[in-house]
């Protein structure tokens, strides 16, 4: 054999055993690429499109305020004896609150009757001497001048006791208001002056205050341009009204609008409003800040979506729309309003379909998606 020959068949050896490896190298990445599962979809959260009945809220900051207020002061001078009340205590209409000692004025009273007998008693004995004089002056044994002198003095005494009667009436009028009383159902303040110490009515400090909390107040601000709705809607029914807490998520309690200002306010273009409340469970406290809702009315089966639906685009708003096979589309809505967590649709979706919730941020016309769960109910309003 040649050395040529043996040359050409080293080469062809070589050449056979590279094919042979190969071989054994592909088959493998064959099987793994023939066993590889077909690319997953983006994973998204889906819901129905329906319609529903959507609540018109009205929303405004608003102030707590007591239905009725009053500082109690002192109307007469003296000496404060007693307050036989605590404070934070409920009273009752016409409970006694506080009194001042009462004996000065009593003596005064006293007198003022005392005096009113007297003058009575001289009343009494210049009639008697009129009836006298006017016998004497039928039968010429008195002169006409004591007749009128005498008329003159039993009008004098009539006067004297008028007098009296205003001089007791203020008395007894002074005598009262040394016991003071709660003038309506309502709870007690703190106290400001204790007992022993001498008041005066000119004084400016209260002795105690007592305001009414239930029923209660709220008076909160809305645009003026709600004004026409508000009044529209009052003549129709009356208008509920919730309150909320400064998280605008604890309810407080619920009431209704009572009336609005008869005045907008020109620096801010706004109106005040003021609703009632039963506060039974007493959360709603003179002065309290709190977020004020009032129910206009209802928009009844409009086409709803899950705010969390709608996205915003250089066009304006749209929805990923669920097609067929599991891909989504762009699709362009308009919208009249948002309330709470969804917005009121008025045109580019009909009930039925299916909007994407969630997992937008990796979505575009034509992706394929995978539902991670089955759609859920539409979500809601609010109450």
């Amino acid at each position: 054999m040649t050395e040529t020959t043996r040359i050409v068949l080293r080469a062809v050896g070589r050449a056979l055993r590279a094919a042979a490896l190969g071989v054994v190298i592909a088959a493998p990445v064959a099987a793994r690429a023939q066993t590889a599962p077909q690319a997953a979809g983006v994973p998204v959260s889906v819901e129905k499109v329906s319609r529903q009945d959507v609540p018109i809220w009205l929303r405004g900051l608003g102030t707590v305020q007591a239905n009725y207020s009053v500082q109690l002061r002192a109307r007469v001078d003296g000496t404060l004896t007693d307050v036989p009340i605590k404070e934070g205590q409920d009273v009752k209409k016409g409970d006694l609150l506080a009194v001042i000692d009462p004996r000065p004025y009593k003596a005064i009273l006293d007198a003022a009757l005392a005096k009113k007998q007297q003058d009575q008693a001289q009343l009494a004995n210049a009639q008697a001497d009129l009836a006298r004089y006017a016998s004497l002056v039928r039968r010429d044994f008195a002169s006409r001048q004591q007749l009128d002198t005498q008329q003159a003095t039993v009008k004098q005494l009539e006067a004297a006791i008028a007098g009296d009667e205003a001089q007791i009436e203020t008395a007894q009028l002074n005598l009262s208001f040394c016991y003071i009383t709660a003038p309506f159902d309502g709870r007690i303040g703190l106290r400001n002056v204790d007992p022993g110490n001498v008041v005066h009515s000119a004084e400016l400090a209260p002795i105690v205050s007592v305001t009414q909390v239930q029923p209660i107040a709220v008076t909160f601000t809305l645009p003026q341009d709600n004004l026409p709705a508000i009044t529209r809607a009052m003549a129709q029914h009356a208008l509920d009204v919730v309150v909320y807490a400064s998280d605008n998520k604890t309810e407080l309690d619920r009431g209704v609008l009572l009336t609005p200002d008869n005045t907008i306010d020109p620096t801010t273009g706004t109106i005040k409003l003021k609703a009632t409340f039963a506060n039974r469970q007493r959360a709603l406290w003179p002065g309290q800040f709190v977020n004020a809702r009032l129910l206009l009315g209802t928009d009844s089966n409009v086409v709803a979506v899950p705010a969390t639906a709608v996205q915003h685009g250089p066009d304006g708003l749209f929805v990923y729309l669920l097609g067929p096979n599991n891909t989504v589309a762009v699709q362009p809505i308009q919208v009249t309003r948002q309330e709470g967590g969804v917005y009121v649709v008025a045109a580019g979706l009909e009930p039925g379909g299916t909007v994407v919730t969630a997992g937008q941020s990796r979505l575009q016309a034509g992706t394929h998606v995978a539902v991670r769960e089955a759609a859920a109910e539409p979500a809601r309003s609010g109450s």
